[in-house]
């Protein structure tokens, strides 16, 4: 990986909840520099008033700023949109999973990556501490056997003022398209491609899934279970891997993060910090490397058609 001479300029688009996280990744980190925002809502810029320009709408910043990426961290329902205008404006994007909630409109938007402007997809658990540590600690043993992912916690505490969460619309669906792209791209890490083998989905009154239990299967036939929850009661995020020599590792993604959501700090390290790279190999091809954004969504896509065929009644079958 090569160093830039000089910060590369980054604009971050949506400053909702998770956007801190990418904020004090980029003031930590020196070959980033913050030179603009965006959000929709007047009272979100003023905070960074007097430091970097703001704008209300991304498009207007894309025109207006030179820029050597953005940062994509907007409702769910309209990363499409912004990527899609971000990269025909010759802009390269790290947008938040999921990275859209149509799995056409995801595929569309690889038609307009080239080797300047790569498209990459922010799964900030693949660079947790504790998943790094299990990945060494599983290197030389036997074949993995079976693998369990948990990803709960309940929502309401994590969304600040978000509540696009929890309009099934805007997320695109719930725990499973918001949660599983993380908890898909952790199985996937650890077993490479996998397809979608049962599911069973808990909704609430508003169509929003909130529990989810969602069985897969390597190509190899290793099964994977991941548990979604999106009411549980304090938060649990881990990950079990049983091989077949007897043994069972284990990583809780949260040990040693004192405070609410405090492992996410050095997560967003990691992203940038891949991502940055991926900036660097562009003329190297490398920004066409394989995006875990499009196999995670077409997972979302797959589990919820799963539970369709799982629950539509007989007769409709024989129409």
């Amino acid at each position: 990986m090569t160093t830039p001479e000089k910060p590369r300029r980054v604009a971050v688009i949506g400053l909702g909840t998770i956007s801190k996280y990418y904020l004090a990744a980029v003031d930590e980190l020196s070959d980033w520099e913050l030179v603009a925002v965006c959000d929709v809502r007047g009272s979100a810029l003023a905070v960074h008033r007097g430091h970097v320009p703001g704008f209300r709408d991304h498009r207007d910043l894309l025109a207006t700023v030179a820029l050597d990426a953005v940062i994509v961290v907007v409702p769910n329902d309209v990363h499409a949109t912004i990527c899609r205008d971000a990269l025909e404006a010759g802009v390269p994007v790290c947008v938040e999973k999921p990275l859209a909630v149509d799995l056409d409109e995801a595929r569309a938007l690889t038609e307009f990556i080239t080797e300047d402007t790569p498209l990459f997809t922010a799964f900030h658990r693949r660079y947790n501490d504790n998943v790094l540590r299990l990945r060494e600690e599983l290197q030389g043993r036997g074949p993995v056997e079976s693998m369990t992912v948990r990803y709960l916690e309940r929502i309401e505490e994590h969304i600040g003022g978000d509540t696009w969460y929890l309009d099934s619309g805007r997320c695109g669906g719930g725990c499973v398209a918001d949660n599983g792209p993380n908890a898909f791209d952790l199985v996937r890490l650890f077993l490479g491609d996998v397809e979608s083998a049962g599911v069973t989905i808990s909704r609430d009154e508003n169509g929003t899934d909130r529990q989810a239990v969602v069985e897969l299967r390597s190509a190899t036939g290793v099964p994977a279970v991941v548990e979604l929850d999106w009411s549980h009661l304090g938060e649990t995020k881990d990950v079990e891997v049983r091989c077949t020599d007897g043994t069972v590792h284990y990583a809780d993604m949260l040990h040693g993060h004192q405070g609410f959501k405090a492992s996410l700090w050095h997560e967003y390290v990691g992203i940038l910090t891949d991502f940055g790279a991926v900036l660097d190999a562009r003329h190297e091809d490398a920004a066409r490397r394989p995006d875990g954004g499009l196999a995670a969504l077409e997972l979302v896509d797959a589990v919820y058609r799963v539970e369709f065929l799982d629950t539509a009644p007989e007769w409709e079958g024989l129409a």
